[in-house]
């Protein structure tokens, strides 16, 4: 291992790290936004809106990302009309057509798990809910998605490390991540261990962040919990030391 090499190609790495960061931030969000119509179009009755939302999912999870991502910025560019289109300064550009296919991606992953969450919320908290008058919609936005994003929040911090681990192979449509700037500085300078590993140990900070991240916004909304646990007598801290008489 040369560190005197790694440090010339710190910054190289560094300028990756930037971008990759911005791609894992901007999918999550936009993914994350567009699994909540994917899920509840699942949990509908009517047809219509569960059997495309099916379809999609089924696709994006039943092929690679690597094929989505290439069929977006290799193949539209097939297409006259795209590359006549007002889409085309978007879908000509890699960056863009990386976010775009991580973001379909992650909305379809992210859907289904939204959509298991969902359907697991207690039917005592619907109940509650329909026996004061409460709409369907106004259930839903106030109630159900509520408890339901809490609930699969320890998920969500898996797919984004799945996320950020699966940005790493936009360096294939030209994007210069992290692992593609570890790629060019590997094929310029023949050497193959120090711009690797140094990218690994980066994906591992990002991946340490992002689960701290997720602890910290769990442990937030989890505080009522926590509040109301202690607040019921022989339920705080002091009752798991409290011995019965008769046991002494």
């Amino acid at each position: 291992m040369d560190f005197d090499f790694i440090q010339r190609i710190l910054g190289n790495l560094f300028n990756g790290v930037l971008v990759t960061i911005f791609l894992v931030v901007t999918t999550m969000i936009c993914g994350n936004a567009l699994a909540v119509p994917v899920a509840l179009a699942r949990v509908s009755r009517h047809w219509w809106l569960k059997a495309p939302a099916f379809l999609y999912i089924l696709f994006m999870r039943g092929t690679p990302l690597i094929v989505q991502m290439y069929m977006i910025y290799y193949g539209l560019a097939q297409f006259p009309g795209v590359r006549h289109s007002v889409l085309w300064p978007i879908l000509r550009d890699p960056v863009w057509c990386a976010f775009i296919s991580l973001s379909i991606n992650t909305a379809a992953y992210s859907g289904e798990v939204l959509r298991g969450a969902i359907q697991a919320v207690p039917r005592g908290e619907v109940e509650a809910a329909r026996s004061v008058g409460m709409r369907q919609g106004l259930m839903m936005r106030r109630i159900v998605l509520p408890i339901a994003l809490r609930q699969s929040l320890p998920i969500f911090a898996n797919e984004t490390v799945l996320l950020l681990k699966a940005s790493a192979i936009v360096f294939t449509i030209t994007v210069r991540d992290l692992m593609g700037e570890a790629n060019i500085v590997r094929a310029q300078t023949f050497r193959t261990y120090e711009p690797l590993l140094t990218a690994a140990l980066m994906y591992l900070v990002l991946t340490w962040i992002i689960a701290r991240g997720f602890g910290w916004l769990e442990s937030r909304l989890g505080a009522h919990r926590r509040a109301a646990v202690s607040a019921v007598p022989g339920r705080g801290p002091a009752a798991a030391t409290t011995v019965p008489l008769d046991a002494r």
